[in-house]
């Protein structure tokens, strides 16, 4: 009985979250359907660089990247949140290159790289695009966004279920995952959003975003899932050419 009533209420959730019912506006990134896509360039990759060359090459990508994400970060906020960047190394061990954005415990932003991304990276335009984007989800405030999406799921199913008859038990159950559901129902449109931005950042700081962006060249196409965390691969590189193409025009 638990599980009917879950599931209706999950249904009548999906509906909310996709629909009007929305905590807030939500900037939306405007891109072709995937279909229409340019596919991601199929030309030879590069040959991994020596230790002492990635690590040569990280250390110079954050050096020029950090004042300038400071930099973009006090002009979109005016003070409204803390811009003093950390860019950090993450030296637990994993094979799989990942980077991603948080805080310390003084509110610091960080932005940490593990060491099979900054082996994975070709070249310095690749790892300052990524620099980029994950420092954009900060001061895009994704963090705060992805924590109330997933408030307000728990708070939808939650309801949804009580007023369906559902126990404590239920409720508990249901709400956990309203707030699963819910923090992924805009995910797509913020990494379009932190590929736009990182974009511009990184063409701020001197890098090539189109060299940077043949990152995704490596990576596992996750397709068009729903309530997938991540865009199409071919559709995130839509937009990156499309803001290079508003950076050379002079439109940005």
């Amino acid at each position: 009985m638990q599980a009917t009533v879950i599931r209706a209420c999950l249904g009548l959730l999906l509906a909310a979250m996709l629909g009007a019912c929305s905590v807030a506006p939500r900037q939306q990134v405007v891109v072709p359907h995937p279909a229409a896509a340019p596919q991601v360039s199929a030309e030879a990759v590069p040959a991994r660089l020596s230790t002492q060359q990635a690590a040569d090459n990280f250390i110079a990508v954050a050096r020029t990247m950090q004042p300038k994400i400071r930099e973009e970060c006090l002009e979109r906020t005016q003070g409204r949140q803390n811009c003093n960047y950390r860019i950090l190394v993450d030296e637990r061990q994993s094979t799989s290159p990942n980077a991603f954005q948080t805080v310390d415990s003084q509110g610091n932003p960080i932005v940490a790289f593990n060491l099979a991304l900054i082996a994975e990276a070709r070249n310095p335009d690749e790892l300052a695009f990524v620099m980029g984007h994950e420092a954009a989800h900060h001061i895009l405030g994704h963090l705060q966004s992805k924590s109330q999406d997933a408030a307000a799921g728990a708070m939808i199913l939650g309801v949804l279920a009580a007023a369906t008859g559902a126990d404590a038990t239920g409720i508990s159950q249901a709400q956990d995952i309203g707030a699963s559901v819910g923090s992924r129902a805009y995910s797509k449109d913020y990494e379009l959003q932190a590929d736009r931005l990182g974009t511009i950042i990184s063409w701020d700081a001197g890098f090539d975003p189109a060299r940077g962006v043949l990152f995704f060249n490596r990576l596992s196409d996750p397709g068009d899932q729903f309530l997938g965390s991540h865009p199409p691969n071919a559709q995130r590189v839509m937009v990156v050419r499309r803001t290079i193409a508003q950076l050379q025009a002079g439109q940005i």
